[in-house]
């Protein structure tokens, strides 16, 4: 074997001392410290509220439905030819106005004769009056028997009950006769026909001539859990002087329809559902609630004073508490606070103090400790209001 040459015997070690001089630079390289590679990191992007204190009416949110005062469907009491409607379709009405006329000349004529066959009466009844005055007198004289006149006393009671019996009749004809102008029993809004003019009618038909509902005032009926009964007898008890308000709206965060009072709490708790009916009154002017039209009705049950507010997105479920990421000193760490109340836009909670800064946007990077960049600051996004649903 051929030896090798100079020049590879100094490449091969050159090659040796290089390789062991980069192996103990690498080693005693010295690494980036905890605090440098801290200071390296970006700030995490997040947006951020004020926790704010003020007072906050709480609501209970229910399903309800408008029921009119008076609903009255106009039926015919005698039999006849409807011979007149004078109101027209979604005509209002007020109380007496005349809806319809049915023809009374069957009726006229019954008590025309109920009226002959009382005068009749009458005048026999006074006749008789007349002579049993006469027998009376000659009894006193021995002229006349006592069955005589025993007798004529018989035919005065006869007679006498003969003319109530005729006086009732013609009273019976005459309420007969009213029957035939139908008058308006209450304010309200005539409904849509179901008969015409010319229309045989009769007093037993089951379906009536049309409906007068009253539209204003008008009240709502809402259905809360038996649960909540003291609190409503509590808010009942002063609504003589602070009456309960309510508004109507024509669905969930809908528009308004109305304000009203809470009048009164029903007698008795369902069995089949475990509710308590509430009856509320308002003023309906213009129309806007129609009678058994659902609505969603808002109840103000309380009012928390002084409440510090958080928009609810801001919570954090832990492990075993909730709670919020608070930004301190341009770093976050999490602070566990109470709920005392939420609804879907706002957290009504303890634990934290007006003014503090909590996260509402870009928790899933947070680590306690963690820089923050706050981008801007949320607008508050919570209700005047905390509401609670039971529908």
């Amino acid at each position: 074997m051929a030896e090798p040459s100079t020049f590879g015997k100094w490449f091969g070690s050159a090659l040796v001392t290089g390789c062991a001089v980069v192996a103990v630079a690498i080693y005693f390289w010295p690494a980036p410290s905890a605090a440098t590679a801290a200071v390296a990191a970006p700030a995490i992007p997040v947006r951020v509220v004020t926790v704010e204190q003020r007072s906050v009416p709480v609501l209970v949110s229910a399903l309800g439905t408008v029921r009119s005062l008076r609903s009255v469907d106009i039926r015919p009491q005698v039999d006849g030819v409807l011979v007149e409607m004078p109101v027209r379709e979604g005509q209002l009405v007020s109380r007496g106005d005349l809806l319809a006329r049915i023809d009374d000349r069957a009726i006229v004529a019954a008590l025309n004769q109920a009226e002959a066959q009382l005068a009749v009466s009458q005048a026999q009844l006074a006749s008789a009056r007349l002579d049993l005055r006469r027998y009376q007198a000659l009894s006193r004289s021995s002229a006349i028997s006592a069955q005589t006149l025993d007798q004529q006393s018989a035919l005065v009671t006869q007679l006498e009950a003969t003319v109530r019996t005729n006086e009732a009749s013609v009273a019976a004809n005459q309420v007969q006769l009213s029957h035939t102008r139908i008058h308006a029993p209450n304010d309200g809004r005539v409904g849509i026909h179901n008969v015409h003019e010319g229309s045989l009618l009769r007093a037993g038909d089951a379906q009536g001539l049309f409906s007068v509902v009253q539209l204003d005032p008008i009240s709502v009926e809402v259905a809360l859990p038996q649960g909540m009964l003291p609190q409503l007898q509590a808010l009942l008890a002063g609504n003589d002087h602070n009456p309960v308000p309510l508004q109507a709206y024509s669905s969930d965060g809908g528009t308004l329809l109305g304000e009203g009072r809470l009048a009164l709490i029903d007698n008795r708790v369902s069995s089949q559902t475990g509710t308590i009916r509430l009856k509320a009154d308002f003023a309906n002017a213009e129309g806007r609630l129609w009678p058994d039209q659902s609505v969603v009705v808002k109840l103000r049950v309380q009012t928390l004073d002084d409440a510090l507010v958080i928009p609810q997105r801001a919570l954090r479920q832990g492990i075993d508490h909730v709670l919020v990421w608070r930004v301190v000193d341009g770093n976050v760490e999490t602070q566990a606070v109470q709920v005392l109340h939420t609804d879907n836009e706002i957290a009504v909670i303890n634990g934290l103090a007006a003014g503090d800064s909590v996260v509402v946007d870009g928790h899933s990077r947070l680590r306690p400790g963690t820089a923050v960049r706050i981008l801007d600051e949320a607008p508050g996004r919570g209700a005047a209001v905390a509401e609670r649903r039971v529908f």
